[in-house]
């Protein structure tokens, strides 16, 4: 492999034929650094470079090999470590790679439906995918008894949200829907479904969780409408299994089908579910957001002021590691979902959090004098940035603990206008004045001079908030390409979605 080290082997190799290692010693380097075991491999350094006559390793300055060159030598095998596979997984995993390649490449929607049904149990890892598929401009629709099938499927260039990915309801429940929506057709209504899948474990919580997930939503109301009624047609459905069992027969079993449709239960107007309301609902049910995500509206932001994701904090499977570094500083940012307060042995209070972002949650750990200077900000669904260190433990995820927080709407933004000589400004300045006036705030105004590349910030009595109808009016007298709102991180941006 021209003198680069590709293979696990290859280290046993060198070990050997430089160090004096045996076949069996060699495998133990082999382990340690395929399980990045650090702690093991710094000894070995002093075994590989200077030997062990207790264990028979005459070493590399044993062999007549200088201590840089072995030095050097095994500071590139570390650096193989970071990502070692032996040759067999290696040549498996490039075979596999290649097929998944081509396959994403030529036919990506249904290679990210085979992909989600690949961790279908994992809400999180579906999560991230979700977000990936957005990003490759793939739909994502939500459940549906028409259409779905029990696996993340496909419907017309879309994914279709897998049926036994919803909560609570078990995969032989499902195989009846889709078995009975084959042999009998698509199902009508509510009441249809309902009468239809009687003998298949339908029960309220199904219902319910069905509705939820949106899994009704093709035509046949809302979701705050079905929620309202599901159970006044279940309760008729049983009644009426009641009669047919004791053998009696009702007006409705009398009627035509026409007539029929009288009978059926009149949706009530309520509507629907807000926005935030319908989230949460899908997320209690599905483990993630469908429809949309609370926090979508505030990605740009979180882009510019993160260095690490959720994800960056779950333990890989595989690898057996997280991405973060064990005491490294970053900075997360996301909506908290859930606040447990501890007391501490000097009855301090002090918080455990858990900070979702757009792919997943990490928990975030709040000691005493922390919690107590940020504890405002740090409530059930509030949206900040948390700076603070990285704590990693083996064989979990890693979690934060907090030093800084910043709420969403404490960033730092600047308004900046551009105008190309200092006299066109001065000529421009009343109407600057003028439309700035309106909008009162505390976020600075800098104006910059393209000519000299000069900038003068506005005194503070000039400071807007700034918002859609702000920015349209200075659109309108300036031009688009001459207004910008600039963000101040909180730190040097790093690894984004």
């Amino acid at each position: 492999t021209y003198g680069c080290i590709v293979y696990q082997e290859q280290v046993m190799q060198l070990v050997r034929e430089l160090s004096g290692y045996t076949l069996g010693r060699s495998d133990l380097l082999r382990r340690a650094m395929s399980k990045k075991k650090g702690d093991v491999m710094k000894k070995e350094r002093q075994n590989f470079v200077y030997g062990n006559k207790e264990e028979g390793i005459c070493g590399c300055v044993g062999n007549g090999i200088s201590e840089e060159t072995a030095n050097k030598i095994y500071d590139e095998m570390l650096d193989f470590a970071k990502y070692a596979f032996n040759k067999s997984h290696a040549a498996a995993y490039a075979v596999v790679s290649y097929q998944t390649a081509w396959l994403k490449y030529y036919y990506p929607v249904e290679f990210m439906a085979a992909l989600m049904t690949s961790v279908i149990d994992n809400a999180s890892k579906v999560a991230g995918y979700i977000l990936n598929c957005r990003q490759m401009g793939i739909e994502i629709l939500p459940p549906d008894v028409n259409c779905g099938m029990a696996d993340f499927s496909v419907t017309d260039g879309k994914i279709q949200y897998a049926l036994s990915a919803i909560k609570s309801i078990g995969r032989p429940v499902i195989e009846g829907l889709v078995k009975e929506r084959e042999e009998r057709g698509r199902f009508t209504s509510l009441s249809d479904f309902i009468s239809r899948m009687a003998d298949n474990g339908l029960n309220k919580r199904v219902i319910e969780h069905l509705i939820l997930s949106g899994a009704f939503d093709a035509s046949w109301g809302t979701r705050k409408q079905l929620m309202s009624v599901y159970g006044k047609v279940m309760d008729a459905q049983h009644h009426q299994q009641k009669n047919s069992i004791a053998g009696q027969m009702s007006l409705f079993d009398l009627a035509g089908e026409e007539e029929k449709k009288d009978f059926e239960i009149v949706m009530p107007d309520v509507g629907e579910y807000d926005k935030e309301t319908l989230l949460a609902y899908e997320k209690e049910v599905l483990g993630v957001y469908i429809s949309g995500h609370p926090l979508e509206d505030y990605e740009e932001k979180m882009r510019r002021q993160i260095t690490a994701v959720s994800a960056d904090f779950m333990i890989d499977e595989e690898q057996g590691t997280v991405n973060v570094t064990d005491q490294s500083t970053v900075t997360v940012g996301g909506m908290i979902t859930k606040k447990t307060i501890k007391y501490t042995k000097k009855e301090q209070q002090m918080a455990f959090l858990t900070l979702e972002d757009l792919v997943g949650s990490v928990e975030v750990i709040v000691f005493p004098r922390d919690y107590e200077r940020y504890r405002n900000m740090l409530n059930q669904d509030d949206k900040v940035f948390i700076r603070g260190k990285v704590s990693v433990e083996e064989e979990r995820d890693a979690k934060l603990i907090l030093e800084t927080a910043v709420s969403f709407d404490q960033t730092v933004r600047e308004l900046w206008l551009q105008f190309p000589t200092i006299p066109q400004y001065l000529e421009k300045e009343q109407e600057v004045q003028e439309v700035l006036g309106s909008f009162d705030g505390n976020q600075t105004v800098k104006i910059y001079v393209s000519a000299t590349r000069q900038v003068k910030t506005l005194p503070p009595n000039w400071n807007v908030s700034v918002n859609e109808e702000l920015l349209d009016a200075l659109y309108v007298k300036f031009g688009k390409e001459n207004v910008k709102v600039v963000e101040k991180c909180i730190e040097k941006k790093g690894k984004t979605y």
